[in-house]
């Protein structure tokens, strides 16, 4: 599959696919996957194909919702441990049997390595179905920030074995894609994720904002958009936040997330600005009402929240990995800190806050950078591999089978 060609502009559609997506977190659920998945969605659907997404039941009262675009399938759910708000699928292989038996879709695609990821994976590979999967979540590095440290090595081989038994697996970054195939993976093709500019825009800046903030024009407001939660590696940004203050007294430091953590974050960081989970235009403002955008997680398969920053222009500090390698140029659009250097990290941080003039030079090239990242294009590629997967297990593709409506 390494010789598959995802150039958009070299692809000819024939007829719309019909894609059998599953996943066991979407929206309203408020993290990276979710937001990914939903923008997949969105993308696939703008370029002509049908969707049948199958996902958990968030709540006792999730229903399929009307007037879908696309056809729609809940399951039981669970609650992840250590994440309350997050549910996963329980196994159901039978159902997906039956259902993909009766309205056979041209390819499976399995957004997340849950229990019923991996039944729908077994169920697909019964029925001779195409599979791509994404890799989305370094679970198994998850795994000591949660005290189940001992399962890390098997929950990588069980990771690897997941995805090695698809036809393909799809990562956002070359970098992800070449530790993939290190350990072991097989078949990992890159297609990139994309930004929404129009969102995310240096001109949802809000004077008001920062007024509730305390801050004027010209003082710097450091910013993290983020679950806060232990993997996240936050004490990584207070212990920046703190050096930067003492260079500059005036600089506020905005936490915008909520999480397990941030009930012991506010309690010993009462100089913080805690603002909760945004999202929408509410997020787009608080992005861009910032100056300075400090990520500091090392568990990360991409990290949307870095595009969206640099699209917001902000000027980013962030370990050399995932987006940031993917997308930064050390000095040019951001600042990239080798990684898990924690002294490198503050120090870079040090140094930016003492001159707003580099801020403001990394805040326009960032910015100028994310214009070109649309997902039109990461769309195009994505639908490019779906079709070239099919092809490589000799499915023909001629005319849809799915209807839109919801059951």
């Amino acid at each position: 599959m390494r010789g598959m060609n995802t150039s958009n502009e070299n692809f000819q559609t024939s007829a719309p696919l019909n894609i059998a997506l599953v996943t066991e977190t979407y929206l309203p659920e408020v993290n990276g996957v979710a937001v990914t998945v939903a923008r997949m969605v969105e993308g696939l659907l703008k370029r002509g194909n049908r969707i049948h997404m199958i996902r958990p039941r968030q709540s006792k009262n999730d229903v399929c919702a009307e007037k879908l675009n696309y056809r729609e399938t809940l399951v039981t759910g669970m609650a992840i441990p250590g994440y309350a708000a997050l549910r996963i699928g329980l196994p159901a292989k039978g159902m997906l049997l039956r259902a993909w038996t009766k309205q056979r879709p041209d390819i499976v695609h399995i957004a997340t390595e849950g229990p019923f990821g991996w039944s729908a994976l077994a169920a697909a590979r019964k029925l001779a179905i195409p599979v791509s999967t994404d890799f989305h979540t370094n679970f198994h590095c998850y795994a000591k920030h949660y005290g189940i440290g001992l399962f890390t090595k098997p929950m990588a081989a069980y990771l690897r074995n997941f995805h090695n038994k698809a036809n393909c697996t799809i990562v956002p970054t070359d970098s992800l894609q070449k530790q993939l195939e290190r350990d072991g993976y097989q078949n990992v093709i890159v297609v990139s994720r994309g930004v929404d500019g129009e969102m995310f825009h240096p001109s949802k800046r809000s004077e008001s904002l920062r007024a509730s903030w305390g801050v004027e024009e010209e003082t710097p407001v450091v910013m993290l958009v983020s679950r806060l939660a232990p993997e996240k590696n936050l004490q990584v940004v207070i212990q920046a936040f703190e050096q930067m203050r003492q260079l500059n007294p005036l600089a506020r430091l905005v936490m915008v997330g909520d999480g397990p953590a941030r009930a012991e974050l506010q309690t010993h960081n009462p100089h913080v600005i805690f603002a909760g989970m945004q999202t929408g235009e509410a997020l787009a403002q608080h992005y861009a009402s910032g100056d300075i955008f400090l990520y500091p997680s090392l568990t990360e398969t991409y990290g949307n929240v870095t595009v969206e920053a640099m699209a917001s222009g902000l000027a980013t500090v962030a370990y050399d990995y995932a987006a940031a390698r993917q997308h930064m140029r050390h000095d040019l659009n951001g600042l990239l800190v080798p990684y898990d250097d924690t002294r490198a990290f503050i120090a870079q941080s040090k140094a930016i806050i003492s001159d707003m003039a580099r801020v403001q030079r990394l805040r326009h090239a960032a910015r100028h950078t994310m214009q070109s990242q649309t997902w039109d294009c990461v769309m195009g590629d994505l639908e490019s591999v779906l079709h070239d997967t099919m092809r490589a297990q000799g499915v023909k593709h001629d005319q849809p089978n799915f209807s839109a409506a919801t059951n």
